[in-house]
């Protein structure tokens, strides 16, 4: 049975194996998938990777076997005062997505916002369980400040973008030492953030 109309957003920094498993199981159950990307008028810290460099890993991942997605960049709005509240946002996904069958997400905070406008699906009820991956762009970040060891959490055709066009190389020079910083020796990357954390990351600048 098709999904129909699914939309999705993540920040795909970088598109990884647990991302890119549930992109590709959506594209397979679904008519219609619209792939937003997140914080898209950011480039830092937490988004070393443009949009459009985010835009080219899942395009590189997805156009040899799809061609039912459609892909669009999507904004935050929380580091603006007025627009703290979500509402700014909420209103810019429900006009740009339209109307849907799905809205999948994870995320807390925005589940929180959309949901009394799309019928909403956790990740990991569209992906089958023996293709699920957990895993967060956190830790590949982390992995690539430390070296090589990012190379199996991504798809073999995303790595070789990555290194073929220097990106690994340009973001350990200018965010690596302060993810190495940031990072090593926590466990954050390995669990999910609540809501509150979420947030807090929507509203920096």
């Amino acid at each position: 049975m098709s999904l129909g109309k699914v939309g999705f957003i993540g920040r795909f920094k970088p598109l990884h194996l647990g991302a890119s498993a549930l992109l590709e199981s959506l594209c397979e159950k679904a008519d219609e998938v619209t792939i937003g990307i997140g914080s898209s008028n950011k480039y830092n810290l937490r988004n070393p990777f443009t949009a459009e460099e985010s835009e080219k890993m899942i395009d590189i991942f997805l156009s040899p076997r799809f061609s039912n997605y459609k892909i669009m960049h999507v904004p935050d709005f929380g580091h603006v005062p007025e627009y703290s509240d979500g509402k700014r946002w909420k209103k810019e996904i429900c006009d740009a997505f339209g109307k849907l069958d799905y809205f999948v997400s994870g995320n807390d905070y925005v589940r929180s916002l959309l949901g009394d406008k799309y019928r909403l699906m956790c990740p990991f009820d569209a992906v089958p369980e023996e293709k699920q991956v957990r895993l967060r762009a956190t830790r590949v970040r982390l992995e690539m400040a430390r070296g090589e060891g990012w190379r199996g959490l991504v798809p073999t055709n995303v790595a070789k973008y990555l290194n073929r066009d220097g990106l690994v190389e340009r973001f350990r020079k200018e965010f690596g030492l302060q993810t190495l910083a940031s990072l090593a020796g926590s466990e954050s990357c390995l669990h999910d953030e609540d809501s509150r954390q979420e947030k807090m990351h929507v509203e920096e600048a």
